[in-house]
């Protein structure tokens, strides 16, 4: 038991690359890599279009939890899939489980949006989360559509790993929940991001 009056604090690291993108992969994955380790963090939650990532993913996280969300058909173009069906094998090969869903803060508002040019409250939640990065939006949404498809926990942590356009440069240690529930979200602890 601490003593009152005492306070506990823990120190981690927290690294900041001088830029974005993918030339970041292999250090964010790196970093996030030990920092599960230290926490003794199973739940690895990865966001992946083209399947670029998640196979990079699957080289670091053998036997974790490896979570890999791919969004969904049709982002880009009608009935468009950005993740070709052989490296969807390879993902599943390697362990990584696959979650296709609409995005947690935007589809149905980014329709709303583009329909009758007003701004919807997921919008704003997403700009919000990019005054951190946005590697910090994708990783907080990604989570949050882990949870929903039932492959991690509300509320147990999970590291979870974004990026700007291609690759990985963001990691963040969190404890999802349900995008319903999106403010019972915590995130605690920023592993990496860019510092621009």
């Amino acid at each position: 038991m601490v003593p009152v009056g005492i306070a506990m604090s823990n120190e981690a690291k927290t690294v900041y690359f001088v830029e974005r993108g993918k030339v970041n992969t292999d250090e964010t994955f790196r970093l996030a890599k030990e920092r599960a380790d230290q926490l003794g963090i199973r739940d690895i939650i990865v966001a992946s279009y083209t399947g670029y990532t998640a196979l990079k993913a699957i080289e670091y996280f053998q036997g974790y939890n490896l979570v890999v969300v791919a969004g969904v058909f049709g982002f880009r173009e009608p009935n468009q899939d950005r993740l070709p069906s052989k490296v969807k094998a390879e993902i599943e090969a390697g362990g990584g489980k696959i979650v296709r869903a609409a995005h947690a803060f935007g589809t149905l508002g980014r329709a709303v949006n583009r329909r009758f040019g007003v701004i919807q409250i997921d919008e704003i939640v997403a700009h919000v989360l990019r005054l951190f990065s946005q590697g910090v939006k994708v990783g907080c949404e990604c989570a949050c559509m882990a949870v929903d498809a039932g492959l991690v926990s509300a509320g147990e942590e999970a590291i979870s790993i974004g990026g700007t356009g291609k690759g990985a440069d963001t990691a963040i240690v969190l404890k999802p929940s349900n995008t319903h529930t999106f403010f019972d979200t915590r995130v605690l602890e920023i592993i990496c991001k860019p510092r621009e």
